[in-house]
């Protein structure tokens, strides 16, 4: 079976895959998709049209400003927001050169040797080499509730995925048990990386987003209407089609709001910038109004209202007094427990140390 793992290991591919990029330029251009600015910029080209160059060169500028400020914000936003995820990116134990080491997730090469215990997420599919116990949460692939049992083992190659007890994929994490497993695929070459790739959408649209966009069709509607009307008087009263043309396109030009986007932009940056000095990061500009908009809002408590850190206060024996036996055998259970590093044995082995050269670890029912 080993041996199988390894040549499964071997023919994969060895290049890390399904890591997004932040990428300037679609963030850029994705600043200049509302319906106003393509009202703007066809009132630009009408104008480049009549041979006003200085009405298309302002609305031109305009534009431009509405969008470098959009895209200064939300770049700034994005670049914030990847230097947090450095902070607290989920690291793997992998066994490299005969040593444990932790490796973070997105390091993890296929071939690698990983070590897994309770609470531990599965950096990429992965085959069975030893288990203890191990089960395993694939809810987010599966739709299955309850965990799953693991065990090494041979398996037709036809099998559903739901019913690979040998395999191990990425997205799903350890309940309890240990186990020890060699990764043959990661990235976008993973069950969960296929199934991202099938369902990656664009983010919702906000409601103010909403409301710009049906406000710019409603003006690009009154508009045409309004250009049209004008147009077929003029020349119902028998005046030249040119010269009513050009009269109704300069009156599609001054019709546009040239100002409305610069103006959303910077109040909204403006208001990106007040709720950055709060420590509050705002990756879409359009998103404060929805935020604004907001009357009930629920977090949980842990991690902000407390420390996520526990402490012993006391001992006591089933009679309720204190016992010295009690801390004593908590504390050499504590000590030799290998697999998830629950807060309670932390806090117990930092509460106070004793001498355990006289004893030896025979096994371990890995933690629950």
């Amino acid at each position: 079976e080993d041996e199988a793992a390894l040549r499964l290991a071997q023919n994969a591919p060895k290049k890390l895959q399904g890591k997004e990029h932040f990428r300037p330029l679609s963030l850029f251009l994705s600043q200049f998709k509302s319906p106003i600015i393509l009202i703007l910029l066809f009132a630009a080209v009408l104008s480049f049209f009549l041979r006003d160059s200085v009405d298309a060169l302002i609305i031109c500028f305009i534009v431009l400003i509405s969008g470098v400020l959009g895209f200064i914000q939300e770049r700034s936003a994005a670049k914030a927001v990847e230097k947090l995820l450095a902070i607290v990116k989920t690291r793997s134990t992998v066994l490299r050169e005969g040593k444990e080491k932790g490796v973070l997730l997105e390091e993890i090469v296929p071939g690698d040797i990983i070590i897994l215990s309770a609470g531990a997420a599965i950096p990429g599919d992965a085959l069975l080499i030893e288990s203890n116990r191990l089960f395993v949460d694939e809810s987010s692939l599966t739709g299955e509730t309850f965990p799953q049992e693991k065990s090494p083992g041979v398996q037709a190659i036809d099998t559903p995925l739901s019913h690979l007890v040998n395999v191990l994929f990425m997205g799903s994490h350890v309940v309890s048990g240990s186990a020890c497993a060699v990764v043959v695929r990661t990235g976008s070459n993973t069950e969960l990386g296929k199934i991202s790739g099938r369902l990656r959408l664009r983010p919702p649209q906000t409601e103010f987003e909403r409301g710009v966009s049906r406000f710019g069709y409603m003006l690009m509607e009154i508009t045409l209407i309004l250009v049209v009307a004008i147009f077929a008087i003029n020349v119902y009263l028998k005046r030249p089609v040119l010269e009513s043309f050009l009269f109704s396109l300069a009156l599609a030009v001054g019709l546009t709001p040239q100002l409305l986007p610069a103006i959303v932009s910077v109040n909204l940056a403006h208001g990106a910038r007040r709720m950055a000095a709060g420590k509050v990061i705002v990756k879409r500009l359009f998103s404060i109004e929805n935020l604004g908009s907001m009357n009930v809002m629920c977090s949980d408590k842990t991690g902000t209202l407390t420390e996520g850190v526990m402490r012993v206060h006391g001992f006591f024996n089933t009679a309720g007094e204190e016992d010295e036996h009690v801390i004593f055998y908590a504390y050499l259970n504590s000590f030799y427990e290998t697999g998830y590093q629950n807060p309670v044995d932390e806090a117990i082995r930092s509460f106070r140390s004793f001498d355990t050269d006289g004893f030896l670890k025979l096994g371990e029912i890995p933690y629950d």
